[in-house]
C-alpha cells in the first residue's frame, strides 16, 4: 500500500523568487546580488552613504564584423551603476568612483560597469537615529538667563536651541 504524501507549505521565496528576479532586471541588474550584498561588495564606509538604484546599459550600437572571421563583435559594452547617495557623502562617493566601479566588477566577474552616475537623494533603507529628548530643565535655565526678549514663544524658542546646541 502507498500512504497519501502530505502537502508540505512551500517557503514564500518559491514563489517571490520569480516576481523579485523580473523587477530586478527591469532596473539592469542581473541579480538581485548586487542589491542585497551591496555592503559586502564596496564596504561598510560606502554603503552607509549610497545604495544602488540600476545599472543603465548602453544601446548597441550596430559594429562591423571584424574582417577576419564572419562573426559580429558580441563584446558587451560596460554600463553605468546609478547610485542613490546622501548629499553631504556626494563629493566623497564621486572620488571613490574607480574603486566602488572596481569592486562591483570583481564582484559580477566581469567589465560590468565603467562609470557611476550619483542621484542625491536620502537613503531608503537607511536608519535614521531619533533625536534626542531636550532637557527642560537645561532650556528651563537658559530661558531665565534672556530677561531682555519680551516675546515669550520666541525666549522658549530659543532656550530650546541653546539647550540642544549645549548638548550636542
Amino acid at each position: 500500500m502507498n500512504k497519501a504524501s502530505r502537502a508540505f507549505a512551500k517557503p514564500l521565496r518559491d514563489f517571490l523568487s520569480k516576481v523579485v528576479a523580473e523587477s530586478f532586471a527591469r532596473r539592469g541588474f542581473a541579480s538581485a546580488e548586487l542589491v542585497t550584498r551591496w555592503t559586502e561588495i564596496v564596504g561598510i564606509e560606502i554603503a552607509a552613504h549610497s545604495e544602488p538604484i540600476k545599472i543603465q546599459w548602453p544601446r548597441s550600437a550596430s559594429r562591423p564584423a571584424p574582417a577576419s572571421t564572419s562573426e559580429p563583435d558580441l563584446e558587451q559594452q560596460a554600463g553605468t551603476l546609478i547610485l542613490r547617495v546622501e548629499g553631504p557623502a556626494a563629493v566623497e562617493i564621486q572620488h571613490l568612483a574607480n574603486v566602488i566601479c572596481e569592486r562591483v566588477n570583481r564582484f559580477l566577474g566581469w567589465r560590468a560597469v565603467e562609470r557611476l552616475a550619483l542621484r542625491q537623494a536620502p537613503l531608503r533603507n537607511a536608519v535614521r537615529q531619533p533625536a534626542p529628548a531636550a532637557d527642560p530643565a537645561a532650556a528651563a535655565r537658559i530661558a531665565a538667563s534672556m530677561p531682555e526678549i519680551a516675546d515669550e514663544e520666541l525666549r522658549q524658542a530659543l532656550a530650546r536651541l541653546g539647550a540642544a546646541v549645549r548638548r550636542g
